[in-house]
């Protein structure tokens, strides 16, 4: 429910209505003109990692700072947030800094929060200008349905080296399950993919690739949304 609160925020043609999770699709959106709208939710990720994110030296591996910062900020609350971290390329931080790093990440965070209320969704960016060398921008979002803390990388599944290519087998790989949804009578079907931060491991436009593709698909409608952006890509059928 985080990331469909957190789109819907984002997204000014989410119709309204009540959402409700289900199965197959993810949600469905049950508006009072008693129309009934499927949205199925999938990650971007790729089916090929670029090379310079197969790194695997402890220098440039961010996961020390995203733990020490979570530790540090829950140690005196019980606030349970989603955390993306999006650090500078290349991501490299002295470990003598993991630990003042840390805290002021926590400490960052922690004013965020004061005067929020705990039973309602919000989500706030960290700039570059508000957050210490070497961390670019942190998303957080809170949803009161949320049960426990998720803190980690932005892109942590690695960088894709054909972004056209990896939505094009995401969509193919959903089109299986449109049969099963159309059982359920909806009205409209919508395939909403997120990508942490749209990049890519060859330097080209993604953005003008995306608008230039036109995506054939039995969906209705499909949304490619960045987090961190807070940017929607969309085709309609």
């Amino acid at each position: 429910m985080l990331l469909i609160n957190y789109f819907r925020k984002n997204y000014s043609d989410f119709p309204k209505g009540n959402i409700v999770a289900t199965e197959s699709p993810d949600f469905i959106l049950k508006q009072k003109n008693r129309k009934k709208l499927g949205i199925e939710l999938t990650r971007l990720y790729p089916a090929t990692v670029g090379e310079d994110k197969m790194q695997t030296s402890p220098l440039e591996n961010p996961s020390e700072i995203i733990e020490t910062s979570r530790e540090l900020f829950e140690r005196n609350t019980k606030w349970k947030l989603f955390v993306k971290f999006l650090f500078t390329e290349p991501n490299r931080i002295d470990p003598v800094r993991v630990l003042p790093v840390s805290a002021m990440i926590s400490n960052r965070i922690r004013k965020t929060v004061i005067g929020k209320n705990p039973r309602s969704f919000f989500h706030h960016n960290l700039r570059e200008n508000e957050l210490p060398a070497g961390v670019k921008e942190i998303l957080i979002i809170h949803h009161p349905g949320l049960g426990e803390s998720v803190w980690e990388e932005a892109n942590n599944l690695g960088v894709s080296e054909n972004i056209i290519d990896d939505i094009d087998r995401i969509i193919q790989k959903k089109e299986d399950k449109l049969s099963l949804y159309r059982k359920q009578q909806l009205d409209e079907n919508w395939l909403l993919i997120s990508s942490d931060y749209l990049q890519a491991a060859k330097n080209y436009n993604i953005h003008n690739q995306l608008l230039r593709k036109d995506f054939h698909s039995g969906f209705d409608r499909i949304l490619l949304f960045d987090l961190l952006r807070q940017r929607t890509f969309e085709w309609i059928k």
